[in-house]
């Protein structure tokens, strides 16, 4: 039996450089940028777990019905890492990851360090 093509999403991975590093620390921020991408984009969060450190930075990992959307921030160096995966279960989801990406560069005023898209 001759199965259709499938390609399970686009994962996109991020390095950002940012000016301003209040965001790197406001985890709370965070979240609720996050909460207001995922109305917007009609995604689904399952669970979301937040640890900020002693030197308020954070990191925090969203769950989606989707997969999942992962974050770390290294205030000291003016840096985080991003990670934004869905799924392509049921449509294609990656201008989807792209926009959402670059909303999140828009928040944090960011300077791309690293970028990444993996198919998968």
């Amino acid at each position: 039996m001759d199965l259709p093509a499938y390609s399970p999403g686009l994962h996109k991975l991020i390095t950002l450089h940012v000016d301003h590093p209040q965001r790197l620390t406001d985890s709370k921020g965070f979240v609720a940028i996050t909460n207001s991408i995922l109305e917007a984009y009609q995604l689904e969060k399952v669970g979301v777990i937040v640890h900020d450190f002693d030197n308020d930075s954070f990191t925090i990992s969203f769950c989606l019905k989707e997969s999942h959307i992962c974050i770390h921030t290294w205030p000291e160096y003016n840096q985080l890492t991003l990670d934004v995966y869905l799924c392509n279960y049921q449509q294609d989801n990656s201008q989807k990851v792209r926009d959402i990406v670059a909303g999140y560069i828009a928040y944090f005023e960011g300077t791309i360090i690293k970028d990444f898209e993996i198919n998968r």
